[in-house]
């Protein structure tokens, strides 16, 4: 487990029920910002008169806490902890996908030693969307803090719900479905939803009423008024929150980086459109599983022009099922066939829709572009199209995955040579209009790599917010938020913040050192000395025998061998006359350094240095 910082409390707790809040809400007219801003603000009419009753409060700790346990220093792995008295909310439980840094790595999910510490005093899990980098950590983490109810919307909770599954968890914990218009108390925390436009449906922005003020959370968002699912952006909630008071904002800074506006849904499905009716042959389209707004695009298209669908990746399979029986999705009867129904059918009526547009080694697009899937294999004509931007990461793999279908024939449409893909996530001048919207009094990028979330605190600047009210944090970090409105940044050392590595069955297991180990054998290679030595003298048997994999090709190096052996048998035989008794372990220790220091005076490489001793 790879760390940064942490901390403890432990406290006993209640569970508490979603239901409503007796504060008194009402409307409020703002200033005139633009003609979008006043069309939101038109539904707002009188000054708010609410005020938090505190009283009721009696926690000796008075402040609000905001933890981010994930998502503030690379996109994904989101999760963050809200805390006050002896309350705990956590909003989100993603996973992120490992870098060419993590060889073997399968997933990354935040380290929860201290919420595992402090699991009685959790009051609910909140979600915000259904995407892997918001729910896919809930299997793993769940059962390590006490099962506690989760809260969402109807695609999400039906999305956990199959994971859960997948993992033979579902029952332990409630998952409760609600509304954008319910309003949940969990705690000390009040909790109202408003509709934000994602790549996904169900995406939810939160408003959480706590002791100290309000907070706005918004992760994974854009501003889009054309929608796929033509459910635009709650504006009147978010102005009407704005007007209320907003102490803190914390908001999502994937695209804080890209000027203008991010583009519409209905521009990409204008654009799909226009693609299919060009193509002759075959289809191959690449997507992201929970995209569901484009898997409707892609549906709508290959109706209109009279294709069939093939549906191939265990996860788009579970995700269009959900869709479908909740709603979320529609198509026509009978456009989904099996593969095997495809020969009745000519080429420029086949679709074949695949998970595997990050150039994931396990998805559907790769093996097809390896030439190793079951059921599909290109063939000349075929025109494949990949609707995604790369991951920060992935670029590589998804560039290797590209040229393998252009060798096996089929043409390539990606990003870069048409628009294909949008983004789910805002781009400056809608990250501009969050804050003018809500007004807050502090702010708090969330959602990106370093780079990204100090690019949005410099949009706040130039926002009017003062540069002491931005707080840019890490992993771990808590931002101390007191009922008389001030805030700073502190660290807790019992927090700790670190990365959890899923590889394989293994949670937790691979750790730095290991990962370490892994890159050095990637990069340089292995060297195995094995070396027998007689149990009464200690001297070694004939010549140490020498394994390479990775470093050198042994047949084509057989001086270098010959001279690492020589230097073995001197370093036995020295070293052996320094003890009166044998110490394998020592031996082990200078063999590998000595040996590893020749082998780089030699070659300029470090393998990993791993010598053996047999006794007889």
């Amino acid at each position: 487990m790879m760390k940064r910082q942490d901390h403890q409390h432990n406290r006993p707790a209640h569970q508490n029920r979603p239901g409503s809040f007796a504060g008194n809400f009402a409307p409020a007219k703002t200033d005139r910002l633009d003609m979008l801003i006043n069309k939101a603000t038109d539904l707002v009419t009188s000054k708010s008169t609410a005020t938090l009753n505190t009283s009721r409060y009696t926690s000796s700790r008075q402040n609000l806490r905001i933890i981010p346990m994930g998502g503030v220093e690379e996109v994904g792995e989101n999760m963050t902890v809200l805390e006050f008295g002896d309350d705990l909310i956590v909003i989100d439980m993603g996973l992120a996908f490992p870098d060419d840094t993590m060889p073997g790595i399968d997933y990354i999910i935040p380290d929860t030693k201290w919420l595992e510490e402090n699991k009685r005093r959790i009051r609910g899990v909140v979600i915000t969307h259904g995407h892997l980098d918001h729910i896919g950590a809930i299997p793993y983490i769940l059962p390590k803090i006490g099962d506690p109810p989760v809260y969402t919307m109807g695609l999400t909770a039906a999305f956990i719900k199959k994971r859960l599954e997948e993992f033979g968890l579902l029952g332990r914990s409630k998952i409760h479905t609600l509304t954008k218009d319910d309003v949940l108390a969990l705690g000390n925390f009040k909790i109202r939803f408003f509709r934000l436009n994602h790549s996904i449906p169900d995406s939810v922005g939160l408003c959480i009423t706590t002791p100290v003020g309000q907070i706005i959370y918004a992760t994974d968002w854009k501003f889009d008024h054309t929608p796929a699912d033509g459910k635009p952006t709650e504006f009147d909630k978010i102005a009407k929150f704005g007007a209320e008071g907003v102490t803190l904002l914390m908001s999502d800074s994937t695209n804080a980086t890209k000027p203008g506006y991010c583009a519409s849904e209905r521009e990409i499905g204008l654009t799909i459109d226009r693609t299919f009716a060009d193509i002759k042959g075959r289809i191959i389209f690449a997507n992201f599983s929970t995209n569901i707004s484009r898997v409707q695009q892609v549906f709508d298209s290959a109706a209109k022009y009279n294709r069939k669908v093939i549906v191939t990746g265990r996860s788009l399979v579970n995700n269009i099922e959900i869709a479908l029986s909740l709603n979320y999705l529609k198509i026509q009867p009978k456009i989904i066939i099996k593969s095997e129904q495809a020969k009745k059918f000519p080429d420029s009526q086949i679709l074949i829709l695949t998970t595997g547009a990050q150039g994931e080694e396990a998805a559907g697009l790769a093996r097809i572009a390896r030439g190793d899937h079951k059921t599909v294999k290109i063939k000349k004509g075929d025109t494949t199209i990949v609707s995604a931007s790369p991951i920060p990461g992935n670029e590589r793999a998804i560039s290797a995955m590209l040229s393998n279908l252009t060798r096996l024939g089929s043409h390539v449409i990606y990003n870069k040579t048409l628009d294909i893909h949008t983004s789910g996530h805002a781009h400056q001048e809608e990250l501009k209009l969050m804050m003018a919207l809500i007004k807050p009094k502090f702010f708090m990028p969330i959602h990106g790599e370093h780079h990204m979330i100090v690019a949005h605190a410099e949009l706040a600047k130039v926002m009017s917010i003062p540069e002491d009210r931005v707080f840019a944090l890490d992993n771990g970090q808590i931002l101390e938020i007191t009922s008389a409105q001030e805030a700073k940044v502190t660290e807790d050392p019992k927090i700790s913040s670190g990365y959890v590595f899923i590889d394989g069955l293994g949670i937790g297991d691979v750790g730095e050192v290991v990962i370490r180990d892994r890159q050095v054998m990637a990069q340089d290679g292995m060297f195995v000395i094995i070396m027998t030595l007689d149990r009464r003298t200690g001297k070694l048997i004939n010549q140490a025998d020498i394994i390479s994999r990775g470093f050198i090709y042994m047949k084509g190096n057989d001086d270098l061998i010959r001279e690492v052996k020589h230097e073995v048998r001197k370093l036995v035989e020295s070293k052996g006359k320094e003890k009166l008794e044998p110490n394998y372990a020592y031996l082990r220790n200078i063999v590998r350094d000595e040996i590893g220091e020749y082998l780089y005076q030699k070659t300029e490489r470090r393998p990993m240095v791993l010598p053996v001793v047999i006794e007889i």
